[in-house]
C-alpha cells in the first residue's frame, strides 16, 4: 500500500490508513448509500459517500500532525465552489465500479486533489484521477449493470466548503476524524 511519510521516533507510533475526501451532504449522501447496499455492495454502510481527493494511504499516527498542518494550508487557500453531481458511468472494463459523474466542480476536485496530494502526502495513483461517486463496486455484473441504470437520473446540487480527513478502522469502517474549512486561516 502507498505510505505517506513517517517520522523519525521511538518507534512506538502506529500504522494507520487515512483518506481525504469531499462528503456528499444529506439527503444525497443517505440516498447513494441506500442504493449501493440495495445492489449489494458490501461497503455500502462503512464509507461516507464522497468525492476522493486522497486514496487510502498508510501513514504512522505520529506523522498525522504534519498531514494535518499540511492539510489546513490546502484547505486556507482554497474557495467554495459548486458541486453537480448527476448521470451514471463506470470504469469498467477496468475496474468493476460504477458511479455517479462530477458535472459540474471536477475541475475544482482535480485542483484539489493535486493539492492535496502533495508535500507529505506526495504518491503515485494507480489510476489516473476522475472525480466520481462510487454506487457500485466489487458487485456481479448484473447488479453493476442495475446500478448504471439506476444512478442515469441521479441529481445533487451542494456548496462544497471544505474536505475530511478520515481513518480507517480495524472494524472495516471509514471514520471522519477531521474537517478542513476553505478559506479558514
Amino acid at each position: 500500500m502507498p505510505t505517506a511519510a513517517a517520522t523519525e521516533g521511538d518507534g512506538l507510533d502506529e500504522a494507520v490508513t487515512i483518506g481525504v475526501s469531499i462528503h456528499v451532504p444529506e439527503p444525497y449522501g443517505s440516498l447513494v448509500q441506500d442504493a449501493r447496499a440495495g445492489h449489494g455492495d458490501p461497503q455500502a454502510r462503512s464509507i461516507p459517500t464522497h468525492v476522493t481527493l486522497l486514496p487510502p494511504t498508510e501513514t504512522r499516527t505520529g506523522f498525522l500532525p504534519v498531514v494535518e498542518r499540511h492539510l489546513r494550508a490546502v484547505a486556507a487557500a482554497q474557495r467554495p465552489f459548486r458541486m453537480l453531481l448527476q448521470g451514471s458511468g463506470t470504469f469498467r472494463p477496468v475496474s468493476p465500479v460504477v458511479f455517479i459523474r462530477v458535472e459540474e466542480g471536477a475541475q475544482e476536485c482535480r485542483v484539489l486533489e493535486a493539492e492535496v496530494r502533495s508535500g507529505p502526502l506526495a504518491r503515485e495513483l494507480a489510476f489516473p484521477y476522475h472525480p466520481h461517486v462510487t454506487v457500485a463496486h466489487g458487485v456481479p455484473e448484473p447488479a453493476l449493470d442495475a446500478a448504471y441504470e439506476a444512478a442515469r437520473g441521479f441529481r445533487a446540487v451542494f456548496e462544497v466548503a471544505e474536505f475530511v480527513l478520515s481513518r480507517f478502522g480495524a472494524d472495516a469502517v471509514w471514520r471522519p476524524c477531521s474537517a478542513f474549512r476553505f478559506g479558514a486561516g
